[in-house]
């Protein structure tokens, strides 16, 4: 279905270009005013109808944002170049004002703003031209009321903004609820695999764990064998931690206590238990908390979810550089807590990749604990959200309802 929309989608922009090259190339024609004389203007309107078509054509095998600038940058040249040479058609000014329209098609807000500024300072500079140095008649339906004219211009770029600041914000959004699904499909996924594989593995594990456990205090065993012993019984309880990760994951608690959380304390609480474990790593945990911050969860979630947060930052953080945690209040009543660090960063391709079951930067990583904070965050209706590029750090701004 995918794969239907995508070459359906692709279709519909091939024929919205050859539409709007047959129109151009229409323009050229029939009933050009330039088209007898052949001169320069006609052959520069010409060169630029070639131009514009073949970028519109080769966009899709180029879709970048450099691109998108040169099909604008194109395209701003030629509605302009319209506007100087045929003069009497007044309906060129209208186009002249929806330039960043076209921008808005692409969803690139870099791309807006370019052509934005780029449409102003050209519009500027042609209403500077037809005041002080124009001396025909050429714009005569513009001199007859130029600040009029000014004004409608500014009033069009206006509501441009604000049509594109709507749709940005709605595709935010939009993108916001599509992220939590799928982070959400992916928890129920993950909760099934656990509730089928743990509760196979776990006895048998337990059964196995107590035996080798009668075994090791047993005094027929060497030194050596009961030794062997002893790393066997250890890489059983790790074995069970990860079964236990995997089943609070299958079963969170529901019935956790609900109580008044105090971010400061719930966060100098952690620190306090990882400040020992920052210093064997050589790094400090500078912690910038604003009072009088509350949210409604239970506390023992909420420290798990940041020593979580908190020792992954430490551990990926290089020797004396500082992990900071930093909460405060914002004005749409929710309390952001952020947990930034300096280490290697990751791609852009690996912060997407961030709760998928089993999938862990670190060399012994089980990739659930990640799964365990989504979890939370999720049961108390907050956000979490990484921001991170190579060797730059790593930034995880976790947001919760303010409780009052």
């Amino acid at each position: 279905m995918k794969h239907f929309k995508q070459d359906r989608n692709q279709k519909l922009y091939y024929l919205t270009a050859f539409v709007s090259t047959v129109l151009m190339v229409i323009g050229i024609l029939f009933f050009n005013p330039r088209s007898e004389e052949t001169d320069l203007g006609y052959i520069f309107h010409c060169a630029l109808v070639v131009l514009l078509s073949a970028s519109l054509f080769i966009y899709p095998r180029y879709g970048s944002h450099f691109f998108r600038k040169i099909i604008i940058t194109i395209a701003s040249i030629f509605f302009y170049m319209l506007f100087f040479l045929y003069p009497d058609t007044w309906s060129s000014f209208t186009l002249l004002c929806f330039i960043p329209a076209f921008s808005i098609l692409f969803f690139d807000s870099k791309l807006f703003y370019f052509s934005f500024v780029f449409n102003v300072l050209l519009i500027t500079s042609t209403f500077i031209y037809i005041m002080f140095f124009d001396q025909g008649n050429d714009f005569a339906h513009i001199k007859q009321d130029l600040f009029g004219n000014i004004n409608n211009f500014m009033g069009t770029q206006v509501i441009l903004y604000f049509i594109f600041h709507l749709s940005s914000e709605r595709i935010k959004k939009q993108q916001m609820f599509f992220e939590k699904l799928q982070q959400s499909e992916k928890l129920k996924t993950t909760g099934q695999l656990a509730a089928a594989v743990a509760h196979e593995i776990r006895n048998p594990l337990t059964v196995v764990k107590g035996l080798l456990q009668f075994y090791e205090i047993n005094n027929s065993f060497s030194k050596e064998g009961k030794m062997h012993l002893s790393l066997m019984i250890d890489e059983l309880k790790t074995a069970e931690h990860v079964l236990s990760q995997f089943l609070s994951i299958a079963k969170p608690d529901e019935h956790q206590h609900m109580e008044t959380v105090n971010v400061r304390d719930a966060l100098q609480s952690v620190t306090g238990l990882l400040m020992s474990y920052g210093l064997y790593h050589q790094n400090k945990i500078d912690l910038q908390v604003d009072e009088d911050l509350y949210i409604a969860a239970n506390t023992i979630e909420f420290k798990q979810l940041f020593m979580n947060l908190v020792k992954n930052a430490i551990e990926v953080s290089t020797k004396d550089d500082s992990v900071i945690i930093r909460a405060e209040q914002q004005k749409n009543k929710e309390i952001e807590i952020k947990v930034i660090d300096s280490g290697f960063g990751m791609s852009e391709e690996q912060v997407q990749a961030l709760g998928t079951p089993f999938y862990s930067l670190k060399s012994k990583g089980t990739g659930l604990g990640l799964m365990i904070c989504f979890n939370i965050v999720e049961k108390y209706k907050g956000t979490i959200k990484f921001q991170s590029a190579v060797n730059q750090g790593t930034t995880v701004t976790v947001r919760f309802p303010m409780n009052f």
